[in-house]
C-alpha cells in the first residue's frame, strides 16, 4: 500500500520516500512536507510498535501544518487508520479525508486507490503556498 502510494505522489513529479517506521528518525520527518501513516488494524486498535512510532517519533518531528494521511488494512473493524488520522489532526496536521481502508490483502483495484491517495497527496503539495 505504501508503496502505491508513493507511486502516486511520484507520478505527480514529486520526490518521495517509502520508508519501513522502524527506519525513521524525528529529523528524517522535519524535511517531509507530507507524511501518510499506515497500520493494520487488530483488536480494534492499530498495532502498538506503530502506536508508539507516533505517539514518540513523529510528535518529536513537529509535524504541525503538514499534510497528513492514514490509510491501512483490516480483516473486520477497521480503526486503525481512523486513530492514525485522529492523531495526526491532534497534533496539528492537515489531514486528507477520508482515510483508506482496506479489506485484507490490497487487490489490483485497492492498489489503484493507494495510487489515487498518493496522487491527491501531490496536488495538496503543488496547491500550498510555499514557506516564507
Amino acid at each position: 500500500m505504501a508503496e502505491a502510494i508513493a507511486n502516486g505522489i511520484e507520478s505527480r513529479n514529486i520526490d518521495v520516500k517509502a520508508l519501513s517506521f522502524y527506519d525513521v528518525k524525528p529529523e528524517d520527518l522535519n524535511d517531509a512536507e507530507a507524511i501518510a501513516i499506515g497500520s493494520s488494524t487488530f483488536y480494534y486498535k492499530m498495532l502498538p510498535p506503530m502506536e508508539k512510532f507516533i505517539n514518540e517519533t513523529l510528535a518529536s518531528s513537529d509535524p504541525k501544518g503538514k499534510i497528513g494521511a492514514g490509510f491501512g488494512s483490516y480483516g473486520w473493524s477497521g480503526e486503525a487508520p481512523v486513530m492514525i488520522a485522529e492523531k495526526m489532526r491532534e497534533m496539528g496536521m492537515n489531514v486528507i479525508d477520508p482515510v483508506l481502508r482496506i479489506l485484507h490483502k490490497p487487490t489490483d483495484k485497492d492498489v489503484e486507490e493507494c495510487k489515487r491517495l498518493g496522487i491527491d497527496i501531490a496536488e495538496k503539495l503543488k496547491h500550498r503556498k510555499p514557506k516564507v
